[in-house]
């Protein structure tokens, strides 16, 4: 393949290149402007079977090339050595001993016991080393997607949650084979802003009940607060301020200043503090807790007995029963609506953003996270995890601690599984305010308030499309309401495909012959044809001079764009008025040579069209 800027294929007869059907010259030998387009210089391949296409791509496959594309570890394994280990080393341990509090609290927002999310925190991370592309994600669960599970599942209890787990990974791995990660790029920006900026106040008001030692269920945002509203009259005091102390010591910050002699030492140990000040802060509390506890019944809410041990592995169950109701697959995938659509989509846009956010400027291969994730949510779910992903949080502590390879993932999971084995009978004295704390202190800057003016200074309407989202995520199910934004922004595309801006100038010709020019800003397809017809024509029989239609931003037409090209030409030949088409492009041509075009006339540089005016006459006598 190669970029050429060829000259047009003119008739012999014609000196000046000029190209028109059935006035002197051929259409079929035309070529067209091929400006920024590429062209198969070996015509022969157009015309190639489709038998012999796929014959010769599995004849060039690489199969090496594909598993080291397809299985990443296979790429940077051979080159590991002991800096990345040691790297890897520290950013494990540094975020298992992050991801611990946050599995546990994030197991409230998903309206599940607190095991489960310490279930969804090991398999993952081991997984995603062999088949993960970004070392810096963290796999595991996260808040939104946490909350997906609790609204998705309305409450219903694990084997809803582990199912969820499994048809996730499905549908990603689904989506990943079919390369269909493109998808997310419907997802635009002021949308995931409107949707982030909701899922955060809708989880920092999921925390608020044990903030306050009270109770109210819901799993929207208008229902969850008056839940609160209803019960607030019973706020404990201790759970109450025992919140509010943790919270601010979850977000304190400290300086990393020093004496020279010992900067460096000391700089670590701060970093390293401020890094797993969570961890400490639940081991402090904890240690609170135990403390009451002991004394008989503590004055704060604690989480209470967390089982012991691996959990069972084991498929997902694929029937429910409670009170007397028993519900099969069928029943269970129908309840989960748009849920088991929705949370793959939003599952791969978390981890999207991570890539995106440590990249680099490097491409990120969103069909191999589909796949990855996919694989380790498939895995989870043998395990009975609920839906996870890259959070943002952890991955940027694993980025920070210096992580290396996904090896890091090894460390975090061992860290995990140790907690699991030897720490669950103390996780029962950690206050649920500690909990509500940290994921409040971590989710309140999930609101993307910094966002607004930019975006109201570059486009207004972008800020009233993530309003438009904020408002329907806050006040229906989130997957319903980022579907609304995304419905919305689709409209919009298309609406501006099929009203592309036109600038029409009337202009003069190097010998002073007045013409109309007419320059579209996109391609034409079928919803923007007849629109661009109907300008033209009413421009035209206004101004009653030659018009030209400046194809130079032209990449595309389609049939019905072809066909209304046709009828306008039809139209100015009936009225002998000249209309002229320049600079187009081959593969917009190659459209319309199909049609057979009478009336046809293409130039490519302005002093070609004085000859073409002056001939005009000729013209007309050969039409």
């Amino acid at each position: 393949m190669e970029a050429t800027n060829e000259s047009v294929e003119g008739d012999p007869n014609d000196q000046n290149g000029n190209v028109y059907k059935n006035t002197g010259l051929d259409l079929q030998h035309f070529s067209g402007s091929n400006d920024f387009v590429f062209v198969c210089k070996d015509e022969t391949r157009r015309n190639r079977s489709l038998k012999t296409y796929f014959r010769k791509k599995l004849n060039c496959t690489n199969v090496k090339k594909i598993l080291v594309k397809r299985i990443p570890i296979l790429n940077w394994l051979p080159q590991y050595d002991c800096n990345c280990a040691v790297g890897d080393l520290v950013a494990g341990i540094t975020v298992g001993l992050t991801v611990i509090p946050q599995a546990l609290a994030y197991s409230s927002v998903a309206g599940l016991p607190s095991q489960y999310g310490l279930y969804t925190s090991f398999l993952g991370c081991f997984v995603y080393i062999i088949f993960g592309s970004c070392k810096d994600v963290a796999m595991g669960p996260s808040a939104i997607m946490a909350l997906l599970v609790h609204q998705v599942t309305e409450g219903k209890g694990p084997e809803y949650a582990i199912l969820l787990c499994l048809l996730t990974g499905i549908v990603q791995l689904v989506m990943g084979v079919l390369g269909l990660g493109f998808l997310i790029d419907f997802i635009s920006g002021p949308v995931s802003s409107g949707f982030t900026s909701a899922a955060a106040l809708i989880i920092v008001s999921s925390q608020v009940k044990d903030l306050l030692g009270i109770r109210a269920s819901g799993t929207t945002f208008l229902d969850i607060w008056e839940g609160i509203i209803a019960d607030v009259k019973n706020t404990r005091l201790w759970d109450c301020a025992f919140g509010i102390a943790c919270m601010i010591m979850s977000n304190v910050k400290i300086r990393e200043t020093t004496h020279k002699k010992w900067q460096t030492v000391f700089i670590t140990t701060l970093r390293l503090i401020g890094i797993s000040r969570n961890a400490i802060l639940v081991i402090a509390c904890g240690a609170i807790g135990y403390y009451f506890c002991t004394l008989g019944d503590p004055p704060f809410k604690v989480i209470g007995y967390v089982p012991e041990g691996f959990p069972a592995i084991q498929p997902p169950r694929f029937s429910y029963t409670s009170n007397d109701t028993h519900e099969g697959f069928l029943d269970m995938v129908t309840n989960m609506r748009t849920g088991i659509i929705i949370v793959p989509l939003l599952g791969l846009l978390e981890d999207i953003a991570v890539c995106k956010a440590f990249a680099n400027g490097k491409p990120v291969d969103a069909t191999q996270e589909l796949l990855a994730i996919g694989l380790c949510n498939v895995a989870n779910s043998f395990v009975q995890g609920f839906p996870g992903s890259g959070a943002l949080a952890r991955s940027a502590v694993n980025n920070s601690s210096g992580v290396k390879t996904t090896m890091g993932g090894l460390y975090t999971g061992v860290i995990v599984i140790t907690a699991l084995f030897f720490f669950t009978p103390y996780f029962q004295y950690i206050p649920k305010p500690t909990l509500a704390a940290i994921i409040i202190a971590a989710a309140i800057f999930m609101v993307e308030i910094r966002v607004i003016k930019p975006m109201w200074r570059a486009k207004k309407s972008d800020l009233a499309l993530a309003l438009i989202t904020f408002i329907s995520c806050l006040v229906t199910r989130i997957e319903f309401g980022i579907s609304i934004g995304v419905v919305i922004n689709i409209i919009y595309i298309l609406y501006q495909a099929a009203r592309p801006k036109i600038t029409i100038e009337t202009m003069k010709s190097p010998q002073g012959e007045d013409y109309l020019l007419v320059t579209p800003d996109r391609c034409l397809i079928f919803p923007s044809a007849d629109y661009v017809r109907n300008l033209v024509i009413k421009q035209s029989m206004r101004q009653k001079i030659p018009v030209v239609v400046d194809c130079s931003h032209i990449y595309g037409a389609d049939y019905t764009a072809a066909t209304v090209i046709e009828s306008l030409t039809k139209d100015f030949k009936s009225r002998q008025q000249p209309l002229f088409f320049y600079n187009l492009k081959s593969s917009v041509c190659s459209v319309f040579v199909g049609l057979n075009l009478d009336y046809f006339l293409v130039y490519y540089n302005n002093d070609e069209l004085d000859d073409m005016l002056k001939r005009w006459g000729e013209i007309c006598d050969k039409i």
